[in-house]
């Protein structure tokens, strides 16, 4: 199997460095590229290829929430992980919904770090739902002119009445096993509801799914 490789988006050279000293040092991980602003990164992603962008939040000229938007709106986009030095962040929020994989601390033992790229290259996002669910209970987020919660109901209205069943799980930080227990049905079946409602839903993860669930105030009703 291929490495799995990784473009690094920092304004900080020491930080960048120390990224690539940690990630370079797993024989299964790559670094093909450096960016030191966002302004800098689609043109990377064309010819690097990148499966993983560890990408800065706070650049001087584009920022990485506007480079994390730029990229999730593109066809086969790389996944995104966010890198922050705060632990409830609007931006972070923003750059979750915007299809961001997650988030790690600059802080986050190596280790850590490693074991992120690695399940986000494997399709798993990088921090719970039941984290996220946390993450924006602290952080409140303007939505001027618009009933947020309102066009989160609509969005779900599409899934059939299990489907949501498992979506409200999936918001709650509910495992595929857990989900299976609760509504009596096979793993195989859970994992396939999930498949069909990002499908539907246009999402990227189960963070997504746990974001949409919270907007419409399915969580709350459901606790």
């Amino acid at each position: 199997m291929r490495p799995i490789r990784v473009l690094l988006v920092d304004d900080d050279p020491l930080v960048r460095a120390g990224l690539s000293f940690m990630l370079g040092g797993a024989h299964d991980i790559e670094i093909v590229g450096e960016a030191g602003d966002g302004g800098e990164v689609q043109a990377l992603v064309d010819s690097c290829r990148p499966d993983v962008v560890l990408m800065d939040i706070r650049m001087p000229a584009v920022d990485g929430l506007t480079a994390t938007e730029a990229l999730r709106a593109r066809a086969e986009a790389p996944e995104v992980v966010v890198l922050t030095t705060f632990h409830a962040d609007e931006q972070v929020v923003r750059a979750l919904r915007a299809g961001a994989a997650g988030f790690v601390l600059k802080d986050t033992p190596p280790a850590e770090i490693v074991a992120a790229v690695r399940r986000v290259a494997a399709g798993d996002p990088v921090l719970s739902p039941t984290v996220t669910r946390q993450l924006i209970g602290r952080v409140t987020e303007p939505d001027p002119g618009r009933d947020r919660r309102t066009r989160a109901r609509a969005r779900l209205a599409v899934l059939g009445e299990r489907e949501l069943q498992v979506a409200v799980a999936v918001g709650r930080g509910a495992s595929n096993a857990d989900i299976a227990a609760e509504l009596y049905l096979s793993l195989a079946t859970v994992k396939a509801h999930v498949s069909r409602i990002l499908a539907r839903l246009d999402l990227n993860n189960r963070v997504q799914i746990a974001l949409l669930t919270h907007d419409a105030g399915l969580l709350d009703e459901d606790g």
